[in-house]
């Protein structure tokens, strides 16, 4: 059996820091926007057990692949003896902030549950995919929602219906090194959803990014002549709302030639909802 699953990307409409736990994790609030850019992942179910990734990325080893450590995850934590031949068709960037790897890992989770014949209920499949990465049970549950904790309490959300252009300046950011710099603010102030909706919050990366990666901040600058402009997570990755397709697709059209960049609808919930 062959199956075609999406893993939709996201954006974080704000970003805060609002300061350390004791096991040295940072408490966070934050908006997740999932979005209509995804991508697409294909599995086929083997009997001998081995799991197998067909599609190489480059820069990351099959083992290090979040796709395969769910598999091996979920395989461990249920004794399944079935395997998974997983083909990935990649559009959502590396390292820019959209949670691609983690909606990945998601979505493998979530058909290898129905794949497998496993019938694990939400619960148990947000704690495995929370061990692999704080993003990824927001990508399991499949609601826009925001966020606290590490990124794990999540309160769904319905947000409006927008349009966002989104800019790749041709650059890779690691999230760990960021998360070390000396500079940034991690002790913000706690806000409501009432506070962001009036206009309240920002991204604490958006200053440290822009000022360690000449490319994003170029992209920035050109971006906020159209809209006002917000940092995505921790990456690389730009954005601004607008209320039409067409008027984005016009934005997106004049970018500079250097920059990746694509067009892309808010949605309050996943496409992966309804698979399977």
């Amino acid at each position: 059996m062959r199956d075609t699953w999406p893993a939709p990307g996201k954006l974080n409409l704000f970003l805060h820091i609002l300061g350390r736990r004791p096991d040295g994790y940072h408490r966070l609030q934050t908006i997740y926007q999932l979005i209509d850019y995804c991508d697409y992942l294909h599995f086929s179910s083997r009997t001998d057990g081995q799991i197998r990734r067909l599609d190489p990325l480059p820069g990351v080893a099959a083992t290090d692949d979040l796709c395969v450590r769910a598999a091996v995850q979920l395989q461990q934590a249920t004794g399944c003896r079935l395997g998974v031949d997983i083909g990935i068709e990649k559009n959502l960037p590396m390292g820019a902030g959209l949670g691609g790897g983690s909606s990945d890992a998601a979505t493998t989770l979530h058909a290898l549950n129905r794949l497998w014949y496993l019938d694990l209920p939400m619960a148990e499949l947000a704690i495995l995919g929370g061990q692999l990465g704080a993003d990824v049970p927001v990508f399991l549950h499949g609601k826009s929602a925001w966020a606290e904790g590490v990124g794990e309490q999540l309160e769904p959300l319905v947000l409006p219906r927008s349009w966002y252009v989104v800019i790749v300046p041709p650059c890779h950011i690691s999230t760990r090194e960021l998360f070390q710099v000396p500079e940034l603010t991690r002790d913000c102030q706690e806000i409501t959803i009432g506070g962001f909706l009036s206009g309240q919050g920002g991204n604490v990366f958006a200053p440290v990014v822009r000022r360690r990666y000449p490319e994003v901040d170029q992209a920035w600058q050109w971006l906020s002549g159209f809209a006002p402009v917000r940092l995505s997570g921790t990456g690389s990755c730009i954005f601004a709302v607008f209320e039409s397709s067409e008027r984005a697709q016009e934005v997106l059209h004049e970018r500079p030639a250097a920059w990746g960049g694509f067009v892309a609808r808010a949605l309050n919930r996943s496409p992966l909802l309804g698979c399977g």
